[in-house]
């Protein structure tokens, strides 16, 4: 599903809300998540799934095109765990 996409489904369940409305809504829903993950906290939607900081250590690697070493550095990618209600939801889907 797109962002997009998100927004029409929102705009056709919520006809008292314009479509800049609903743009903004889902703006401010990302947008805060994207705040709260930057400040280092963890961010957490029951049913669904919660999002959390992780910190990546600092490594050395190899350039596969040149075989030249490089140092990647220590960095903070968003991590995402599904709910346990929401994996067994799809897997039940997908196996019928």
């Amino acid at each position: 599903m797109l962002k997009s996409e998100l927004i029409e489904k929102l705009e056709l369940e919520n006809p008292h809300l314009s479509p800049e409305e609903c743009e903004r809504v889902v703006a401010i829903f990302f947008e805060s998540i994207t705040q709260t993950l930057e400040a280092g906290a963890r961010v957490e939607l029951r049913g669904f799934g919660s999002f959390s900081p992780r910190r990546r250590k600092a490594r050395a690697a190899r350039n596969p095109r040149t075989g030249e070493s490089i140092a990647i550095p220590e960095k903070f990618v968003p991590f995402f765990r599904t709910a346990k209600g929401l994996a067994e939801k799809i897997d039940a889907t997908r196996l019928n």
